[in-house]
């Protein structure tokens, strides 16, 4: 038996591997689309709302695709889908700042939305998840928290090299850093595990296999799948629908530069949240740490309607950050627990596409609720709401978890 707690553990490498690959998409597809959507303006005199509505349909193009990663899964592997998407992000970053027409726009983020299927919140579990049992929720988390560390690395950086090169070279710039990085470590790092009792299944995904033994048919059927992807789809358009109207909710409570300083904290803390799940998350029932994290958001929510007073909102998002990865983490490790390790990537993908399109709509409520009521008030009791809905039906089968056959083997 390979000794996951040792540095020397060659998963360890996957996990490294898989941070970049999160660092990457997370960076370059989702914390710098306000400056794309800043640049693209001023080279082309686009609207906004034209740039935006690509993004928008390059995000549920890949909540789309994602449902079918299971068959891309089979066809290519995992390693090979990887790398198509790495390809997919780097060629996107390219033809972005050279678009000089909406059709070549929409391609663009067309293809990176192909990035996500490659890089993006299905494959990284699947591919951590096949080398660990006993440290799974350790290295899925430090997996992801890549996720989280792409906006405090990418965007800054990317805003220096525009600044400093202009946009079309810093994107191609960008790019290439990107390949020269992302490519050898892929190559390298993420193949199949060692061929012990808890992976030998999941060794199968890393190159095209015959089908999985179970259909989404049968996944729709489980309540175990729907007291995963409700509770999570209504936690994410409560918790995105807060993060993109942030700032217009506190501006007024406590000016400005507080505001800012309040996003600031909040992004802060969610690295420290995911650190600090890495820690815990391999001794804890995860439903039972989602409804907690669900509850603290609703908490801190509550807090901010409520409050004016600085250091209470302040405080308030931090507790609202510290939990904000878990929404990502904790779905992929109820999923391992829940169901067999072979059909990982067909429930994680369905499950994905379901919360993605649904979580979508978060700002768009939110903001209709605001318009309709002529302030925030009902539309922070609605994520509130949510967020209480969402702990209750995920608590369902708290502590009673069909545990899948690697932990079984890893027990003896």
């Amino acid at each position: 038996m390979h000794d996951e707690t040792s540095l020397r553990y060659a998963g360890w490498r996957v996990v490294l591997a898989c941070f970049l690959l999160a660092l990457s998409i997370f960076g370059f597809a989702l914390y710098a689309q306000g400056i794309y959507l800043v640049e693209l303006e001023r080279l082309n005199g686009w609207p906004a709302s034209l740039i935006s509505g690509a993004s928008t349909l390059s995000l549920l193009i890949g909540n789309v695709i994602v449902i079918f990663t299971d068959e891309i899964v089979r066809r290519l592997g995992l390693k090979r889908l990887a790398l198509a998407g790495i390809a997919c992000l780097a060629t996107s970053m390219v033809l972005l700042p050279f678009a000089a027409a909406p059709w070549t726009l929409y391609a663009a983020f067309a293809l990176m939305s192909l990035g996500w299927v490659g890089m993006g919140t299905v494959i990284i579990p699947a591919v951590v998840g096949a080398w660990f049992v006993r440290r799974r929720g350790l290295a899925i988390s430090l997996a992801f928290l890549g996720a989280s560390s792409g906006g405090i690395i990418v965007t800054p950086l990317l805003m220096v090299l525009v600044g400093h090169l202009g946009f079309q070279t810093a994107m191609v710039a960008a790019s290439a850093v990107l390949l020269i990085f992302l490519l050898p470590t892929t190559f390298a790092w993420i193949g199949p595990p060692p061929n012990v009792c808890a992976t030998t299944a999941s060794a199968d995904q890393f190159s095209p296999a015959p089908g999985t033994s179970i259909c989404r048919g049968e996944i729709v059927r489980r309540p175990a799948f729907w007291t995963i992807a409700v509770p999570f789809a209504l936690g994410i358009i409560a918790q995105v629908g807060f993060i993109v109207h942030q700032i217009a909710i506190l501006e007024p409570k406590i000016g400005a530069l507080k505001a800012g300083l309040a996003v600031s904290v909040m992004t802060s803390m969610a690295i420290v949240g995911r650190v600090s799940l890495s820690l815990v998350a391999d001794h804890l029932d995860p439903r039972l740490v989602a409804a907690i994290s669900l509850v603290s958001q609703a908490v801190a929510v509550f807090t901010i309607h409520l409050s004016d007073n600085v250091h209470l909102v302040l405080l308030a998002s931090a507790v609202f950050g510290f939990s904000i990865g878990n929404l990502i983490t904790l779905p992929p490790l109820i999923i391992h627990r829940e169901f067999e390790v072979q059909n990982f990537t067909v429930v994680m993908g369905l499950f994905t596409s379901i919360s993605g399109t649904v979580g979508a709509f978060g700002p768009g409520l939110i903001g209709l609720i605001r318009g309709w009521r002529g302030d925030y008030g009902a539309a922070l009791l609605l994520t509130i709401a949510l967020d209480v809905i969402a702990a209750a039906i995920v608590l369902a089968r708290a502590g009673n978890p069909r545990v899948a056959k690697e932990f079984d083997c890893a027990r003896r």
